[in-house]
């Protein structure tokens, strides 16, 4: 399976200078890689979107955007619906990301209508689960990974299956230098697994790309994704250093 190496720019390159000066050392940094395997998405705040998706229309570097809204059009102040994103370049949207779910109070549920819209749009959504600190010491992640999973899906059709990607971003290690054990995070992928092949079929679900996010860096990117069997990652902090970004999907590309 193709792998993904997805950045999430989040909020930040505040002024026209930083962005181009992120966008020019990305590019040269681009020209020293060779992706076989993978893809690059890249996704910046959403205000820079178009100009990212003109950079690197044509290169192997995609576009996505951090979060949508669940209608197409209409009386909606300050949302961006999904099939702007599509008309202007965007190719990818995540949905339910710990941080929406935390400040803007984003559920499972709320996360089910834009993964609906998105497909509708001929975006891939960039599905987040995960559990958090105080679920993990009670034991509840496999229970909070599965309610997940079956409320945030609910009503995908197997014929729109195939354009999903799961990103398990346990919530103490985002944002964090704390990275879980190869094993910690195979036994999460095992499960999502099972949960896709209930949801669908076995050979559908193989071809869902199951992705890590949380702390990822190039030193521990063996550790949280090859190692493991994941199918990518998902980058914060580390996105925003193009060499370092970079770095990581070399490794997971070469793996």
């Amino acid at each position: 399976m193709e792998k993904y190496i997805i950045g999430n720019l989040k909020m930040n390159l505040l002024t026209q200078a930083e962005r181009n000066h992120y966008l020019a050392s990305f590019s040269s940094e681009l020209k020293k890689s060779k992706f076989s395997n993978s893809r690059v998405v890249l996704c910046p705040p959403m205000v820079h979107m178009e100009k990212f998706a003109g950079v690197f229309r044509g290169s192997e570097v995609q576009v996505g955007v951090q979060n949508v809204y669940f209608e197409e059009r209409g009386s909606f102040t300050g949302e961006v619906s999904p099939l702007m994103v599509k008309n202007f370049g965007g190719e990818y949207a995540i949905a339910g990301h710990s941080e929406r779910r935390r400040y803007f109070g984003e559920t499972n549920e709320v996360a089910n209508e834009k993964i609906k819209i998105a497909l509708k749009s001929g975006l891939r959504p960039v599905y987040c689960i995960g559990e958090t600190e105080d679920e993990r010491r009670k034991d509840l992640t496999f229970e909070v990974i599965s309610r997940q999973i079956e409320e945030g899906l609910l009503g995908i059709a197997n014929t729109q299956a195939d354009r999903l990607i799961i990103a398990y971003e346990p919530i103490w290690a985002v944002g964090t230098d704390v990275v879980p054990e190869s094993n910690e995070v195979m036994e999460v992928r095992i499960l999502i697994r099972k949960i896709l092949s209930e949801l669908y079929s076995p050979e559908l679900a193989e071809r869902i790309p199951i992705l890590y996010g949380g702390s990822v860096k190039a030193k521990s990117a063996a550790q949280v994704c090859v190692d493991p069997g994941m199918d990518g990652v998902l980058v914060g902090r580390e996105s925003l250093i193009p060499m370092e970004f970079l770095k990581i999907a070399n490794i997971i590309d070469k793996s």
